[in-house]
């Protein structure tokens, strides 16, 4: 801020004798032409009336030139007010006449209480835009012209930095949104909202609001804001499928089950081969059942603890050891051979001992179902300085702390056919399968994976997959280390 200017030598500065002399003379000329008239007509001495004019004209000029003072005295400082310059009443008169000080400190205080007003004004401008940019949602303001005028920060993600000046159609084009966008600058009253599907990649879902603007009169534009619905979307159908896909996995055996008891109670009754062959065929019908609502159960309490971190220190050697040991004789029968390779500096972590037992166990289970009959499956433990990106997004989502200084990796390898890359993204998916026939042959429920997913993500962690076709695949289960 500048500061204040010598009130007594700049605002109170004389004023050019010109301007003195030009005044004198516009005030001094009907004193002359009286003066004139009375000494034609009144018989006034011409001495007389020279003096009289004279006094006169020196009067007038000291009145001329104290008002021109005190006019370039408001001048400097109104002048001064404009370029933000202090003054302060204290510092008095400064010369000025008493009442061009009175004036300019009437002008002063104007200026004060507009500025004052316009401080409110920014403040109030600031928080409004600081909220705007704050907004979630995408939110467009649109003008009379059906241009946008102003978007916030989320509506310039989504739609382009560009938004400003654009044509609405160019920024929405959908034919829903349009229609609404003519109803509103056609005049339509008050708030309506309308449910639009955008079109990816990835397939996006949006609850879009339009409302008048306030105190404006129709057809002088309207605030468009997008409520981003998709992940509710997406939770409906998630939860339709899989209220679909646990009736689908339970009707098959209940099924059967119904069918082959019909059968033992009518035609087969008295035949011993048939009665032992479907008695075997009702047991396995009635296993894949009980794992069924096994998984769910367990998946279930698994969703409860998710938010809950684990607090038992585990040695990951014993863990994989243990579960090694509880498959020795299931990968026996395949003629499978389960190497394991954890090396010497991987430390002690903090975790759910019996749920990472039950990670481990889905994973080598998987492994030695889909490996080559006398193959092999490998497991390897190591100690990391950095994780997959969307593990360490995981591994910070909603602690409050950082991120840790290492990572324990325990990768599940096998030798079997491989996994498309297209099915690579939802093998996590509850009841996803990428050959359903040949999992509900080898006993899987399709929830396995789930699981998998959803204990990790309790040990903030996560599930990496790599896989060739005709090669086999890799599942890596990535651990965070040195968090108390």
């Amino acid at each position: 801020m500048a500061e204040p200017s010598p009130v007594g030598s700049d605002l109170a500065a004389p004023v050019s004798p010109a301007r003195v002399i030009r005044a004198t003379a516009v005030l001094a000329a009907p004193v002359a032409l009286v003066l004139l008239a009375l000494v034609g007509y009144a018989g006034l001495a011409l001495p007389h009336a020279a003096l009289a004019f004279v006094a006169l004209v020196a009067g007038l000029g000291i009145i001329a030139y104290r008002h021109a003072t005190a006019l370039e005295a408001v001048r400097r400082r109104i002048e001064a007010l404009s370029r933000d310059e202090p003054h302060s009443s204290k510092e008095g008169h400064g010369g000025m006449p008493g009442s061009a000080f009175g004036l300019a400190e009437a002008v002063a205080e104007l200026d004060r209480t507009w500025s004052r007003g316009r401080d409110v004004l920014r403040s109030v401008s600031a928080a409004n835009a600081a909220i705007l940019e704050a907004i979630p949602s995408p939110l467009i303001l649109v003008d009379g012209d059906r241009r946008v005028t102003r978007a916030n920060n989320a509506a310039r993600a989504l739609f382009g930095e560009t938004l400003a000046g654009r044509d609405l159609d160019t920024v929405l084009r959908h034919p829903d949104v349009l229609e609404m966008a003519d109803e509103y600058l056609a005049g339509r009253p008050g708030a309506a909202t309308i449910d639009i599907a955008w079109p990816g990649p990835p397939d996006r879902h949006f609850v879009v609001r339009f409302a008048p603007l306030p105190d404006a009169g129709p057809s002088e534009g309207f605030l468009l804001v997008l409520h981003d619905v998709t992940a509710l979307k997406q939770a409906e159908r998630m939860r339709a499928d899989f209220v679909a896909n646990v009736s689908h996995e339970l009707r098959t055996p209940l099924s059967a089950l119904l069918g082959f008891t019909e059968t033992l109670r009518g035609p087969a009754r008295d035949d011993a081969p048939a009665r032992e062959r479907f008695l075997g065929i009702m047991h396995e019908q009635a296993q894949r059942m009980t794992r069924l609502v096994r998984d769910l159960l367990s998946l279930s309490r698994i969703e409860e603890l998710e938010h809950t971190p684990p607090t038992e220190a585990i040695d990951i050697r014993r863990v994989v050891g243990s579960v090694v040991d509880t498959l020795a004789l299931q990968a026996k029968a395949k003629g499978v051979t389960v190497e394991v390779d954890i090396a010497e500096d991987v430390p002690a972590l903090t975790g759910d001992a019996d749920q990472l037992a039950q990670v481990l166990q889905n994973l080598l289970d998987n492994a030695i179902k889909y490996a080559r009959t006398g193959g092999q499956v490998r497991i390897a433990g190591r100690k990391t300085a950095s994780a997959p990106a969307r593990v360490i997004t995981n591994a910070a989502r909603g602690r409050g702390q950082p991120l840790p200084p290492y990572w324990v990796s325990v990768a599940v390898a096998d030798d079997g056919e491989g996994i498309a890359r297209e099915h690579l993204p939802r093998l996590t998916e509850r009841f996803y399968r990428v050959d359903a026939a040949r999992s509900r042959q080898l006993g899987g429920t399709g929830l396995g994976l789930a699981i998998v997913k959803h204990i990790l993500n309790r040990h903030r962690g996560g599930v990496a997959v790599d896989s060739e076709v005709g090669r086999g695949s890799v599942f890596t289960v990535w651990l965070p280390g040195g968090r108390p």
